[in-house]
């Protein structure tokens, strides 16, 4: 077993016990595949029982639970959303550990998996720090967990995206206009990145690299001249060059984030005072988050799902499953949640030979 895991002794009685399943953070593609694939495995082959916690941390922390029987999982992976609902409450700021070992007492709950993001799995290392049973499942469209290959929920966002991409150039053709296509990406541009390689873009832009309005400009002006309609493909998290903040018009979110959104409609006005040419930005925003996921991600996600009940029967507490090329292991939460997975500068130069 690999170094780092905690072991916190079981305090069940023999026989059945009870496992904790909830969703945090953002929702996306896939998070109902986890809950099937985990649910199934642990009733036929572990024989436990599961309890669902409402809207994530929020239904932990307020004692907001239901059971979780097989039956309530019939035919989930094909679906979109979490039937647990989801919430951006940070467990720290009601009772940490010491009223989620309560809550988790008073149902008897052996053991906690938290399927979640950067800030769902950093809030899961500090409640397995101070004794809290927990394994984790990574789940964000942004694919920026350091410690996984892959996210499920990203192939979803990206065929999204680049579907949307499609549709826009259509119009924006006919129109002769460039398009500015905000996607999402905090911190990370691997939507941008995959979507905008896809979808042809003359202009990818990411968190990850500084690029000026000139530049930007230049790309747009270099596909105009050969007759085409520019569109530039932007990471909601793009900060242009010589700018020191990024675009966050919303405030903090529970975990003290930016709520980040409009550098598209920032950059559109900028880009046509400039070139001269009839310029739209268009948001994707949630779009990328709803509906049923792909086929990949519904794969991953019930492996992600029958692996954490694994973990959670081996005791594998302070861990999470991670797709390490094609196999699914299990890695210490500490080395998934300390480091974000960015886009090497390498990866995007690939793709800037073909801008403009």
């Amino acid at each position: 077993m690999p170094d780092g895991f905690r072991h916190w002794p079981v305090t069940a009685t023999m026989g059945r016990v009870t496992i904790g399943i909830l969703t945090s953070g953002g929702d996306c593609p896939g998070l109902n595949a986890v809950i099937r694939g985990a649910v199934i495995k642990g009733d036929r082959i572990h024989h436990e029982s599961f309890v669902g916690i409402k809207d994530g941390w929020r239904g932990l922390v307020e004692d907001d639970i239901e059971p979780l029987p097989r039956y309530d999982v019939r035919g989930l992976s094909r679906l979109g959303g979490t039937i647990l609902g989801t919430s951006r409450t940070n467990p720290f700021d009601h009772g940490g550990a010491a009223r989620v070992r309560e809550v988790m007492a008073g149902h008897e709950m052996t053991g906690l998996i938290a399927i979640g993001g950067e800030g769902t799995l950093t809030a899961a290392r500090r409640l397995s720090d101070e004794g809290i049973p927990v394994v984790g499942v990574p789940k964000t469209i942004d694919n920026d967990l350091s410690a996984t290959d892959y996210t499920f929920g990203f192939d979803t966002a990206v065929s999204i995206a680049t579907e949307s991409i499609d549709r826009l150039r259509t119009t924006a053709e006919s129109h002769h206009r460039c398009m500015v296509v905000e996607v999402m990406g905090r911190h990370v541009g691997w939507i941008a990145l995959h979507a905008g390689i896809a979808s042809g873009a003359h202009a990818i832009l990411i968190p990850e690299v500084d690029v000026s309005l000139e530049q930007i400009c230049e790309w747009v002006e270099m596909a105009r001249d050969r007759g085409r309609a520019p569109v530039v493909v932007v990471a909601e998290g793009f900060v242009p060059e010589g700018v020191e903040h990024v675009h966050a018009p919303r405030g903090l979110d529970a975990f003290g984030r930016p709520r980040l959104g409009g550098i598209g409609e920032q950059l559109a006005p900028a880009l046509e005072e400039k070139t001269g040419i009839e310029t739209r930005s268009a948001t994707l925003g949630h779009l990328q988050r709803g509906g049923v996921p792909s086929a990949y991600d519904r794969v991953l996600a019930t492996r992600f799902g029958t692996a954490a009940v694994d973990a959670v029967v081996d005791k594998q507490w302070g861990s999470m499953v991670s797709l390490i090329g094609t196999d699914i292991e299990s890695v210490d939460l500490h080395s998934a949640t300390t480091v974000l997975k960015t886009v090497p500068r390498e990866r995007w130069d690939e793709a800037a030979i073909l801008f403009g």
